[in-house]
């Protein structure tokens, strides 16, 4: 069967995002699991905003990976894939072998939020149009053919799938009083005793995430001496634009850590 890795997509992407890393990991034996966040993908997607909340993220993923039985696992997260799955792995931190983050974080409302951030928040709460596609290819370095853009766009048929990616941003704790901080203040306090690998590899070219990778290498035991690595090259949504470089990250994660 071989080591498995869960491969957590973000905002406001789906499975999709990891189709490149997917046969490159299988290729070197390693399982992938690739499930879709609820509001994103083939999940499902409630057309109440109010349906939506950190916590119940949470729960749904872990609900979900609870069901496969899996273990031990290897993660890579990214974007609010990071949010969701670190907190799997502190519910349960015996069950992850290593970790890698990219692009990611762990907010408790106790750092400003930077103006990038606060302006992709702003405009997802705004704007009169909430381009999928576009918005995603704006966020890499790389262009995106019409095919790619257009798969990116499918499982948002017309705006009332669309209500999940339109309130993520905004459940991003950015308050010491945001209702998540409580719990993610408990992850981070199960994160300081964590001491298998965890690798940061953020991107050299995401002015949302930049500086991320310092929380994870400063406070996880685990990140110590690890091969960090800064992914040249690549923007926010670093799967498309150094898959290859993803791949080789984790590739050498599972065989050190295996």
């Amino acid at each position: 069967d071989g080591p498995t890795v869960l491969l957590l997509h973000g905002e406001p992407t789906w499975g999709y995002l990891y189709r490149k890393m997917m046969p490159a990991l299988a290729e070197e034996g390693i399982r992938s699991l690739v499930p879709d966040q609820v509001g994103f993908g083939r999940s499902d997607k409630p057309a109440d905003r109010g349906d939506y909340s950190y916590q119940r993220h949470v729960d749904w993923m872990q609900g979900w990976l609870d069901a496969t039985g899996t273990e031990p696992l290897f993660f890579f997260g990214q974007d609010w894939g990071g949010l969701i799955g670190l907190r799997l792995v502190a519910t349960d931190p015996e069950r992850f072998a290593g970790l890698v983050v990219s692009n990611t974080g762990l907010p408790d409302g106790s750092g400003k939020p930077n103006d990038a951030f606060m302006a992709w928040q702003r405009f997802s709460q705004t704007a009169e149009e909430f381009p999928i596609g576009r918005i995603i290819t704006g966020g890499c370095l790389s262009e995106l053919p019409p095919d790619v853009i257009d798969a990116y766009d499918a499982p948002f048929p017309d705006d009332t799938f669309k209500e999940g990616a339109r309130i993520w941003p905004t459940l991003v704790p950015t308050s010491a009083d945001d209702p998540a901080v409580p719990s993610n203040l408990a992850a981070w306090e199960v994160l300081s005793a964590y001491d298998r690998p965890v690798v940061c590899a953020f991107s050299d070219q995401d002015p949302v995430s930049r500086g991320g990778d310092r929380a994870f290498r400063s406070r996880v035991p685990g990140a110590a001496g690890q091969p960090h690595t800064t992914v040249e090259g690549a923007g926010h949504f670093v799967q498309e634009d150094q898959p290859g470089e993803l791949v080789r990250i984790l590739v050498d994660l599972v065989g050190r850590a295996s």
